[in-house]
């Protein structure tokens, strides 16, 4: 097998879990993805139902999970950024279960999972490591292959052959490559342009590991040397990223959490001369003045999907997983600079899975050049 998957405890753990918040005589059914074709007899790379995956470990298709004999708990597509354009397997086993048992009582499974999957095991949390590892073994790669006039795409086959070596089946996600004005544009995916000296270049990528996500962003100079004022706003978004994880722990609600991320961008803006105080002291709550420049969110769960379900409205919990991903974008001067780790939250505080990936400004400089 490519990877080394989790003990068989582990899912007979999860299934536990599971069973303990059902009712009695409660039946769960939970279908494998679709194999989804391409053209002619080809198909997408298969990738397995994250809830069937936390249950049984069972990574191929044509499979069925059933827990429990008597009432019926099915699952759906409940994520915050879901799409239904197509019709899943999930979707078409529903509606083959209510036009032929229409008498039975039908509840929801995904509030259970998306409680169930929040809380990160031992076992799990190390197979996040181990995505991670891979993650910076791709970016010590590139750091030394990066220089003008090489392209993104280019940039981009690095980081996957680096992947593919080490066990992993490629990118968690589409990978952001982005050099120049292209660091500005959030989600960038074209990945094909030629990176140019004196400019940053932005790379958010992770590694998958035993179907486990990694989700990281650095962002580097081109050619090596950062620029005082690219060092300058660098500092302020690795100021930001390091206090923003203190204030991740057991206790604290993700709203208030990123209300204060939020005040910590605002102080570095100011001193950026990007805001002037006033701005910030008359701004419109429902529009921080910030969003001008940091325009997306600071964090998400992540696990077996990158953008993993949780509980967003309830208190933080030990063993829940986060992102942290603050960033400033100044499309006037071509820079744009994120920086991102992935954060284990403990009964204490937490522990820092990219900890050992470069990220100092000193570090990334003496990689790259030497």
């Amino acid at each position: 097998m490519r990877y080394q998957p989790l003990t068989n405890t582990t899912y007979t753990n999860h299934r536990k879990k599971l069973a303990a918040t059902l009712p009695s005589g409660a039946l769960t059914i939970v279908n494998s993805n679709d194999t989804m074709p391409t053209n002619g007899d080809g198909t997408m790379p298969f990738r397995q139902n994250s809830d069937l995956l936390y249950l049984s470990g069972v990574d191929q298709e044509e499979s069925v999970l059933t827990v429990f004999p008597t009432e019926v708990f099915l699952p759906s597509n409940e994520h915050t950024r879901r799409t239904n354009e197509v019709e899943t397997r999930e979707v078409r086993f529903q509606k083959w279960m209510y036009t032929n048992y229409p008498l039975h009582t039908y509840r929801r499974l995904a509030p259970i999972m998306h409680r169930l999957r929040a809380v990160k095991s031992a076992e799990e949390i190390e197979q996040m490591r181990n995505a991670c590892k891979v993650t910076e073994a791709g970016l010590r790669r590139v750091l030394k292959f990066v220089k003008p006039g090489v392209l993104e795409n280019e940039i981009e086959a690095e980081y996957m052959h680096e992947f593919l070596r080490r066990g992993s089946r490629g990118f968690a996600y589409s990978p952001i490559v982005a050099s120049g004005f292209n660091a500005c544009v959030l989600h960038y995916v074209e990945n094909d342009k030629p990176c140019k000296d004196g400019d940053l270049l932005l790379m958010d990528v992770g590694a998958e590991y035993g179907n486990y996500a990694s989700d990281m962003t650095r962002t580097i100079p081109v050619n090596g040397k950062f620029t005082e004022r690219q060092k300058e706003v660098y500092s302020a978004v690795l100021h930001v990223m390091k206090e923003s994880v203190k204030i991740l722990r057991p206790g604290v609600m993700l709203g208030e959490y990123h209300k204060k991320v939020g005040e910590l961008m605002e102080v570095e803006l100011v001193k950026l001369g990007l805001l002037k105080q006033e701005e910030v002291d008359n701004q419109d709550p429902e529009k921080p003045a910030y969003k001008k420049f940091f325009m997306h969110g600071t964090s998400h769960f992540i696990g077996l999907d990158v953008h993993d379900v949780g509980l967003w409205h309830e208190p933080i919990e030990a063993g829940m997983v986060f992102t942290v991903e603050p960033g400033i974008y100044i499309r006037e001067e071509k820079i744009g600079i994120r920086l991102e780790n992935d954060i284990v939250i403990t009964e204490d505080g937490h522990d820092d899975l990219m900890g050992d990936i470069p990220i100092e400004i000193e570090e990334i400089e003496q990689i790259m050049q030497g």
